[in-house]
């Protein structure tokens, strides 16, 4: 018997954040590379942060009988990371990217789905800001999409942010580098 459409868009929805997990995990260990200090600790708690969330997406689609979808071996980076400052950059690139696939999720009909997307959004916007220095109006959401009577001018400054509690203790291997914490 064929998906139902919502069972459909759920699956779709749930590969794709899973999409971005695994290029958020992969995108770490190319910024952590450029990264020392406690940039270098950040980005390894953070790369932490994406496996879980990816062995928690790759455990939900299986238990939908789905096949996850696998890791590509490599990812195209939206631009070259050469150095500290573009490293920063690219973290909070993927973590935009993480927060724009859970906002998928939040489109589903399923109200568990919904429920776990709009929490899982969270910490990763969290993360694009404090990489960042600062925070969008509705992270996730592009500023297309929401007209131009409410798109933000540009970043809005969050106040101070610290790290995640996941952002302690070593991995290895992984990223080289963490973030810059506001």
């Amino acid at each position: 018997m064929p998906k139902m459409p919502s069972a459909r868009a759920e699956l779709q929805a749930l590969q794709a954040a899973l999409a971005a997990e695994h290029a958020a995990v992969y995108g770490y260990g190319v910024a952590g590379a450029m990264l020392t200090g406690a940039d270098n600790a950040a980005a390894r708690g953070d790369w932490e942060s994406h496996m879980t969330a990816r062995d928690t997406l790759q455990a939900m689609i299986t238990k939908l009988g789905a096949a996850p979808a696998a890791a590509s071996a490599a990812y195209r980076l939206p631009f070259t990371v050469h150095d500290a400052r573009s490293a920063r950059r690219l973290a909070a690139a993927l973590e935009d990217g993480v927060t724009r696939a859970y906002l998928g999720l939040v489109a589903v009909t399923n109200q568990t789905l919904r429920t776990f997307g709009a929490l899982a959004m969270q910490e990763p916007a969290k993360r694009a800001a404090a990489w960042r220095g600062s925070t969008v109006a509705f992270p996730g959401m592009p500023a297309t999409a929401l007209g131009s009577r409410l798109a933000s001018p540009g970043p809005v400054s969050p106040g101070p942010v610290g790290p995640s509690p996941a952002s302690s203790g070593p991995v290895s291997p992984g990223p080289a580098g963490a973030q810059a914490r506001a």
